[in-house]
């Protein structure tokens, strides 16, 4: 291999730089002094580093020959001008006329009308784009490739600083590595059932890299050449061994892999950025560093897992150099740990405080891994086979691990998150004061029987059903699916979720909810917002009407589900009768789709609405006509009867559900489906408190639909509730004209010992 010159200039910079990287002063003061080094030595007018925060915002955090007043005030977007497309690309970008450029962007308050040629790199660090290094000069000045290739070799460092300092937060440093921060749901395999929440840690191969700037160039490419040979040497090992020497398709892996280790332009890469100044570690990390941000947008699974051989060939080069084994890194971790791995030995999981490990996901691994074998005897859920999750997560994402239904979600959407966690609650009771209740019905003590649903949306909620012995799904939130997605769900994939709720429901009754978004319910991939009042706006079924495609897909996808059994839908946000009546013809329309396709029919259909809209509560003589069942939200239905917005801090509790006018609003509706035989349900947060369940049933309903974990303390309460003595109580408090009936409610509990 050739060897390097003497002294460069780009050497002499570096090692200006480490002497700054390593004096005193606070991080933002050394950036300053760095900018001020890299104009000089470029006999640039300008230098400047704009840094990556959260949002996809590139701020400018240092910058000589600029505004002095521009810094930290100037800010692009991701894309915007010359600097965001050198971010957006993850590519250098040199120009000796910039303001040419059809990308150019004028930021006055810079001052940089002046300067005409610009030459800029990004940041990259783990692959990815922390932020551009450039500089500016007034002349059209022709940048060479040697001075672009110096700036990506000083980009580096400079990403070394900005990841170990305080220049950002840890939140917004994590915020700006995560790039994409959508939501991500994969599917795997089951490793080992259960369910576990917590923060990403990726158990990645780490060989830290003390060093990055070189002493002696040469003696660092004779210690590459040694490990490049050791790196051969150990292929060719592989290769000769005896179950590989045979052959067979491993072998024709193991010889390609080879290749790639021969790959004379990476060897080049690696070769460059140590003439650059560099150490032989460091200039392999760079490289890879290059390359995974230039192999990251693609899609094309050929290149995907070139780029996994080169990474892989990345690793085992540093390995050889540094002489150490790959390391993972076990302290600082947070409390609740889900552990994300390609593959790992027993004895590495072992490495990890099994206090605070709650979950494995495996981008590899087999059921008889014997990672997997120890999970299981630790009660760890574990899902494998789920290539690429490493590309999909960073460290600190909330991460849930659905063993049960070998799912993963990675930075799950709000409702997500909060329905899996009040499956864990649920989970947490089931060993505790009511578990010896599952089996019982709820009952009051005079015979009322009251069938207690739960509020589902996950797969994983299904096996809340047997595990509190609750009586069927009252609401099924169909919407989740889609607020954890990338994309709108296929009919396929709805088809194949709905088909295992009904599949994991044993025959107890599902209602399926149809969609309902907009509001708060925000899809990271389809903007419904605009709304100055979103949760009266265009959310649920305006937009499913609005939309019809939407609404029939998903009503498709209901019905290739329930062939040859039981199916419940149910509209919500339903404000007049055309609503429900135009809902009802898009189902119709699919009904004779299906029948005309020749699918196995329903066997039973039953067709409901959510009454949330105070207005449709004055149309129930035409409404009791259409539907087979109504259910009350609560949560909405009462912010739009007192004019009250629950997301208020100031308001949400100023008006209580155990008011009279709530009560008397409820059971007038009661009575009014009691009349016509049309069976009336409530899902909301009222019917899992026991004290406003009780309330509930005292009015007269008979189902009511909540949170797992509101089922045994519900039913504890039924069971020690005489219903006609608290009805005949209610009864008398008809016309008191108090603000709320809490008080006096839990103090007729209180007197005849019903649990609340």
């Amino acid at each position: 291999m050739a060897r390097i010159p003497t002294m460069t200039g780009s050497r002499r910079l570096l090692a200006r730089l480490r002497d700054v990287m390593a004096g005193a002063g606070t991080a933002q003061e050394r950036l300053d002094h760095i900018v001020t080094v890299i104009a000089s030595d470029f006999v640039a007018e300008v230098c400047s580093v704009y840094v990556l925060r959260a949002g996809e915002v590139l701020e400018l955090f240092a910058a000589t020959g600029l505004a002095t007043e521009a810094v930290h005030n100037t800010r692009l977007s991701i894309g915007e001008g010359l600097i965001g497309r050198i971010a957006v690309q993850a590519r250098p970008l040199a120009l000796a006329d910039a303001q040419s450029h059809p990308d150019y962007a004028y930021r006055p308050e810079t001052g940089e009308e002046i300067f005409q040629s610009l030459a800029g790199v990004p940041i990259l660090r783990g692959g990815r784009v922390t932020g551009v290094l450039a500089v500016q000069n007034k002349t059209g000045r022709s940048y060479t490739e040697e001075e672009v290739e110096t700036l990506e070799t000083i980009a580096m460092v400079i990403a070394e600083l900005i990841a170990s300092s305080n220049l950002l937060s840890e939140e917004e440093l994590h915020a700006v590595d995560g790039v994409s921060l959508m939501p991500v749901t994969m599917e795997g395999v089951r490793l080992n059932g259960g369910l576990a929440i917590g923060k990403a840690v990726r158990h990645e191969r780490r060989i830290q890299i003390l060093k990055l700037v070189a002493d002696d160039p040469e003696a660092e490419q004779q210690r590459l050449d040694r490990a490049v040979a050791e790196m051969h040497g150990a292929i060719d090992e592989m290769l000769e061994a005896k179950d590989v020497a045979e052959g067979g398709e491993h072998r024709d892996i193991l010889e390609t892999y080879k290749m790639f280790a021969e790959d004379a332009g990476w060897l080049a890469r690696i070769n460059e950025a140590i003439i650059n100044g560099l150490t032989a570690e460091a200039a392999v990390e760079k490289v890879r560093n290059d390359t995974r941000a230039r192999f990251r947008n693609l899609t094309d699974r050929y290149l995907l897992e070139r780029l996994h051989d080169f990474d892989d060939l990345a690793h085992r080069l540093l390995q050889h150099l540094v002489g150490a084994t790959e390391t993972a890194e076990t302290n600082n971790l947070p409390e609740n740990i889900i552990l994300v791995a390609r593959n790992m030995g027993p004895a590495e999981l072992l490495d990890y405080d099994r206090s605070h490990l709650r979950g494995l996901v495996l981008e590899e691994g087999s059921a008889t891994t014997h990672v997997a074998i120890v999970a299981r005897a630790l009660d760890i859920p574990v899902v494998g086979k789920m290539p690429e999750i490493l590309d999909k997560v960073e460290r600190n994402d909330t991460v849930i691990v659905d063993g049960d239904n070998a799912e993963v979600h990675i930075r799950p959407a709000e409702d997500t998150h909060q329905a899996f966690i009040d499956t864990l609650t649920a989970r947490a009771q089931r060993m505790a004061t009511y578990a010896s209740l599952r089996d019982v019905p709820a009952e009051t003590k005079d015979g009322i029987r009251v069938a207690l649903h739960i509020n589902a949306g996950l797969l994983a909620d299904m096996q809340n059903l047997p595990e509190t012995g609750a009586d069927g799904i009252g609401l099924y939130r169909t919407e989740i699916p889609f607020m954890d997605s990338h994309d709108f769900p296929d009919v396929d994939r709805q088809a194949q979720i709905y088909e295992r709720v009904i599949e994991q429901s044993e025959g107890k009754p599902v209602v399926f909810r149809t969609l309902d978004i907009g509001g708060d319910k925000g899809l990271p991939y389809w903007d419904t917002a605009g709304d100055e009042n979103p949760a009266m706006g265009w959310r649920a079924v305006r937009v499913s009407l609005d939309r019809p495609v939407l609404m029939r897909h998903q009503l498709r996808a209901l019905i290739r589900a329930a062939q040859g059994t039981d199916l419940s839908v149910m509209f919500p946000m339903i404000t007049e009768i055309a609503e429900f009546d135009a809902a009802r013809k898009l189902l119709d329309l699919e009904l004779r789709r299906a029948e005309k396709k020749g699918r196995t029919p329903i066997k039973s259909l039953k067709v409901g609405t959510m009454l949330e809209v105070p207005a449709l509560a004055y149309q129930m003589p035409a409404l009791l006509k259409r539907v087979d069942f109504i259910s009350i939200g609560s949560n909405d239905l009462f912010q739009f009867l007192f004019a009250s917005d629950r997301g208020s801090a100031r308001i949400a509790d100023r008006y209580d559900p155990l008011s009279p006018a709530a009560l008397n609003f409820l059971g007038q509706l009661v009575e009014q489906c009691d009349a016509a035989q049309t069976p009336i349900s409530l899902c909301g947060e009222i019917a899992g408190r026991p004290l406003d369940a009780m309330a509930l049933v005292g009015l007269g309903f008979r189902t009511l639909s909540m949170a797992p974990s509101s089922i045994g303390p519900v039913k504890t309460m039924i069971r020690s509730l005489s219903a006609g003595d608290l009805k005949r109580y209610l009864d008398s408090l008809q016309d008191v004209a108090e603000h709320s009936l809490r008080e006096k409610l839990r103090e007729f509990a209180i007197d005849h010992g019903v649990m609340i």
